[in-house]
């Protein structure tokens, strides 16, 4: 409908209005976690993507952010620069040689990424459920152990330091609204309700015509991609990486957002994205010496993480489908709950005018 395309087009314009205000008056740490939420929502979507709307349990995002992340910052260093950072072992000519802008750097690790992701994806989609899970990570975890021991390739376990830290808050919520859109469009499309149709009954979804091989390939291609242009700009607003970055907990991480924003739901993995990254921080004085004037708490090292997860366990429990289930943001439902209020009020007022 044209008003809700442009109540959505107002809504966009009031995000960037607002991320412009934080831009100016947050300090360098505020904008940090500012710019991991934008990441973060593009990592979320992109397992989304595979695990809540094809229903593939897969666990293979940190190898697939390794690959973009890697990739990227390989093509924007330069060769000097690559020249002092590979002192162990002398950088292979052809790496040496490579290089790109950062745009484009971008785009190719997310292209590596999703080729990666392909190639995976091809002998192990046989699997399923938890057999998928253990297939996924055990690749994500030789993407890992290759990067630690290509040594003229990756540097090795020494990692990339002195990547151009050109991540600023429009590439990284700039591309998260690009990607928030093309995953909408493409499950209002006849490839999304394909992917469902695979997800509640894959017998059904075949009998109907769906091929389950090609829409499942799609899904892992389309996922990894995203991963890499999440891992790629992880690395540029960090400015440096090292395969250290990349173990399961990055992707448990990840996986923490789409269960607690809801499996299945765009709006849901937007919220819990920003919730989770927002909290994580929000928490760590938990684990530094607290005044409270009468007395003092010297913290405690991972008690963060405790208080933290304790949270996560409430929530879990009073929403266990998630914060936002398999539902998604809706114009009408807003609208028609400020109309009814308003007939409400309406219809009081006559009321009591009517016994007066």
């Amino acid at each position: 409908m044209k008003k809700h395309r442009l109540l959505t087009a107002l809504a966009v314009v009031a995000l960037i209005g607002l991320l412009g205000v934080f831009n100016l008056t947050f300090d360098s740490y505020k904008l940090r976690i500012l710019n991991l939420c934008g990441i973060y929502i593009i990592l979320g979507l992109s397992m989304n993507l595979i695990n809540g709307f094809t229903g593939l349990f897969s666990l293979g995002h940190a190898g697939f952010m390794a690959v973009g992340a890697y990739v990227s910052a390989l093509l924007t260093m330069s060769p000097e620069l690559k020249d002092t950072v590979f002192y162990a072992v002398p950088i292979h000519p052809f790496v040496k040689a490579m290089s790109a802008p950062f745009p484009i750097a971008l785009l190719l690790g997310g292209i590596a990424a999703g080729i990666v992701g392909g190639v995976i994806a091809a002998p192990i989609l046989r699997l399923k459920d938890d057999y998928l899970a253990i297939a996924t990570l055990g690749f994500s975890e030789i993407i890992r152990v290759v990067a630690t021991n290509l040594q003229s390739i990756t540097n090795g376990p020494l990692g990339l330091k002195g990547i151009d830290r050109v991540v600023n808050t429009g590439w990284s919520w700039g591309l998260a609204i690009l990607t928030v859109y093309f995953i909408k469009k493409l499950m209002d499309g006849s490839y999304g309700k394909a992917i469902l149709a695979i997800r509640e009954d894959e017998i059904a979804a075949e009998a109907m015509g769906v091929n389950l091989f090609r829409h499942k390939m799609y899904s892992f291609i389309i996922g990894a991609f995203f991963a890499g242009i999440g891992g790629g700009l992880l690395a540029h607003m960090l400015g440096t990486i090292d395969p250290l970055m990349f173990r399961f907990i990055l992707t448990f991480n990840i996986l923490l957002i789409v269960v607690l924003g809801g499996i299945g739901s765009i709006t849901g993995t937007v919220i819990s994205a920003c919730v989770v990254t927002s909290m994580m921080e929000v928490l760590r004085f938990l684990e530094g010496k607290m005044d409270f004037g009468f007395f003092q708490i010297q913290g405690i090292p991972g008690m963060r993480m405790v208080v933290f997860s304790a949270l996560l366990m409430i929530v879990i429990l009073w929403y266990p489908r998630g914060l936002m289930g398999t539902k998604e943001f809706n114009w009408d439902y807003i609208l028609q709950r400020k109309y009814l209020n308003i007939f409400n009020k309406k219809k009081k007022k006559k009321t009591v005018s009517e016994e007066n």
